[in-house]
């Protein structure tokens, strides 16, 4: 997050009560001696269970997100609710980080020949599948959830302990031997020391036997800024480049060393500071929904999880965990992909955000709305994040590829509107959306399938410019003739539907001329190389009505 964002309001960042009992806590202690890593597989097993940490991170801030209220119906003054919202775009915008983070490590692991890694443990975690000290459970915002994310980003050298029933269980591995071949889980005291240790990995390997010898992955399978639009994605195809990688995590999530403040880290304290603030204001102050973390499935592992007992939301959260599932599939087929052009690789880049933003965020949402069922009376679901497969999921042939995953997202769409017009038409509203986008990323994918094939016929879907099911159509934007004088009112905001300013709502109000007059470059240039909308491209007029807006001074 950038310097300043999110402290508009209430405690400026790292200066309430907490974050000055924290700063005379450390952080500036030496660090951990690293852990060996005497060969490529022992890295590419420690980068595996990088990835698998960020991965499950990153489910957890979005589970912790997702629980918090929206609305001033549901309890909150004027404040309170500018204040939740705060946190909520806060919260999502450090998980949008740790998906970079994820990002990062795929291009380490590939940069040394490995496959990606987008397998994971069912959450919660087994307490024997990481060090002891880490613990990977679904929290519903609240001072445990703050206090363990705290926990995890710590710099090294903190002295911090995790929230109440969350302590380090198991015991210690044994450090791996220089004379040992067998690759296995090392212990780690923070996940910078995990990073670092993985860094003087790097270093010794490339010292050991050269820098051409380590780094055998294609350069072209390096995800790239020009298709994520992350500038701090890092392509590795060196040494220099991987520590930029690794040092680019760790800045992100801990800070530079001793300067945690604008970091993960420091943005948990921060928010930790003002919700307890505001607890004490007004002693009623209650910001979250009553969600349960539970799963729709039993787990395979000997793991006790409540269970879902309201049919309804059950299968609203199949929905979310089939999405979650063609997403993690999609992200799989990039970082291993072999004939796709250059145009292809941008199409499944887009598809991942399109499943992220008009998928999987409206339906997190809906679900902490809906209830738990019988025996959890009051309380409501969370998205489980549950995986089907607990290893590697890769199809690895293009067209067959491709023709699942357009496939799949089709019939993802069917069991949407089944929902919506049988059981869920109370949440139609909610759903029809989810569906539309569900609709277009298959007809993207299905596009680039050889015409006349099965799957092809995917791509006849109705186009972007069509009502979803049960959308009422709306009159077409008017366009400013020549020379006419070009308005945001008039012209521009218009042009967005309210399922667009639905999508983007996490981030900013496409509906408000203040936050599309802040970005308008941004939005510019997603439109003109059809990123944006998420479910088909603009016509070249809509386009130019825009630019030209831009080019006139961006009058309100």
């Amino acid at each position: 997050m950038s310097s300043g964002e999110g402290t508009e309001a209430g405690v400026s960042a790292g200066r309430g009560r907490l974050a000055q009992v924290i700063a005379t806590r450390g952080g500036l202690a030496a660090p951990e001696a690293p852990f060996v890593i005497e060969h490529r597989e022992a890295l590419i097993y420690m980068l595996c269970e990088a990835a698998e940490l960020e991965h499950a991170i990153m489910c957890q801030y979005l589970f912790a997100a997702f629980s918090l209220k929206q609305r001033a119906d549901e309890g909150l003054t004027g404040e309170e609710l500018a204040a939740v919202t705060r946190w909520r775009r806060q919260v999502l915008h450090v998980a949008t980080q740790e998906m970079l983070h994820l990002a990062l490590v795929q291009n380490l692991l590939s940069a040394v020949g490995a496959a990606p890694h987008f397998a994971r443990p069912n959450l919660p975690a087994p307490a024997s599948h990481y060090p002891a000290g880490v613990q990977l459970v679904l929290l519903p915002f609240g001072e445990p959830a703050l206090l363990h994310f705290m926990f995890l980003e710590r710099p090294e050298g903190m002295d911090l302990a995790d929230a109440e029933g969350l302590a380090a269980v198991g015991q210690a591995k044994p450090a791996l031997s220089e004379r040992d071949i067998v690759p296995r889980g090392q212990d780690f005291a923070t996940v910078g020391h995990l990073y670092r240790s993985i860094e003087a990995g790097f270093v010794r390997l490339a010292g050991k036997r050269g820098e051409d010898w380590l780094f055998v992955g294609p350069p072209r399978a390096q995800a790239a800024a020009a298709y994520f639009r992350w500038p701090e994605l890092v392509a590795v195809t060196d040494l220099a480049s991987a520590r930029r990688a690794i040092e680019e995590i760790l800045e992100q999530g801990e800070g530079a060393r001793g300067d945690w403040r604008e970091a993960h880290f420091g943005q948990f304290v921060e928010i930790l500071d003002e919700y307890e603030q505001m607890r004490e204001a007004r002693p009623g102050f209650a910001p979250v929904r009553a969600v349960i973390a539970a799963n729709v499935r039993p787990p395979e592992r000997d793991v006790e999880v409540p269970l879902i007992t309201d049919p309804l939301t059950a299968r609203v959260m199949d929905l979310f965990n089939v999405s979650y599932e063609i997403l993690l599939q999609i992200f799989q087929r990039y970082f291993a992909h072999t004939e796709e052009t250059d145009v292809q690789l941008k199409v499944l880049a887009d598809a991942t955000v399109g499943l992220m933003v008009g998928v999987l965020k409206p339906l997190g949402d809906l679900i902490t709305a809906l209830p738990a069922g019988p025996g959890y009376e009051g309380r409501t679901a969370g998205p489980s994040f549950e995986l089907f497969y607990e290893s590697d999921y890769l199809m690895p042939h293009r067209e067959a590829a491709w023709a699942l995953l357009a496939e799949r997202l089709e019939e993802a769409a069917r069991f949407c509107g089944q929902l919506a017009s049988g059981p869920g038409q109370h949440i139609a509203g909610q759903l029809e959306p989810v569906l539309a986008a569900m609709r277009e990323i298959s007809r993207t994918l299905a596009a680039h399938l050889p015409a006349g094939s099965a799957h092809a016929r995917l791509a006849a879907t109705p186009t972007q410019s069509e009502p979803a099911a049960g959308e009422a159509a709306t009159p077409a934007a008017p366009l400013p003739g020549p020379g006419e004088p070009v308005s945001f009112a008039a012209h521009i905001k218009p042009l967005f539907r309210q399922r667009d300013r639905q999508s983007m709502s996490f981030a900013f109000d496409l509906g408000s001329y203040d936050d599309v007059r802040a970005r308008a470059a941004d939005i510019l240039a997603r439109l003109q190389d059809g990123a944006m909308p998420c479910d088909g491209a603009w016509p070249a007029a809509k386009v130019e009505a825009f630019q030209r807006w831009i080019e006139s001074g961006t009058p309100p």
